[in-house]
């Protein structure tokens, strides 16, 4: 993991790689509680006798399932020191190039694309970019938005 000791140290860090977390596994565990938590029981998603002969020829995690791994690989991918509290702002553009196979591994490259002070913290924009292991496409490719604060927010 990365660190980066004020948030401030990020602005000079605007168009360069600022982390790359964790592998994440998804597996058919992962992907059938996301089904029950979302209510999308696609059989391309839960039923991997169905899926076998379909499209991928397996089951495939959801493309909001390969989003919202996003935090936990933040997480492993880089820390700023002095920040007490994060918000998500939301996404300017999410793309999904490729499907992740059930069994396969993922990681995220983060890249601050801008970095906008704000009163007790800032606002970062932040490509991530979702890596499957051995696979020449992204499952995923995201503007975050999101705020950082170093003293509790007004």
């Amino acid at each position: 993991m990365k660190h980066i000791a004020r948030l401030e140290d990020l602005r000079g860090l605007v168009g360069q790689e600022i982390g790359v977390s964790d592998w994440v596994l998804v597996d058919q565990e992962r992907i059938d509680a996301f089904a029950h938590a979302t209510g999308d029981h696609q059989w391309i998603h839960v039923d991997p006798a169905r899926a076998a002969g379909g499209p991928f020829g397996a089951t495939v995690a959801h493309g909001y399932l390969t989003l919202s791994l996003l935090p936990l690989m933040f997480e492993s991918g880089f820390a700023v020191d002095d920040v007490k509290m994060g918000l998500n702002y939301g996404l300017n553009r999410v793309r999904f190039p490729a499907p992740v196979r059930v069994g396969s591994r993922l990681r995220g490259h983060f890249k601050l694309l801008e970095y906008q002070p704000l009163p007790g913290g800032a606002q970062l924009v932040v490509e991530a970019t979702i890596e499957i292991e051995g696979a020449a496409k992204p499952a995923c490719v995201a503007e975050t938005v999101s705020r950082r604060y170093t003293q509790p927010p007004p």
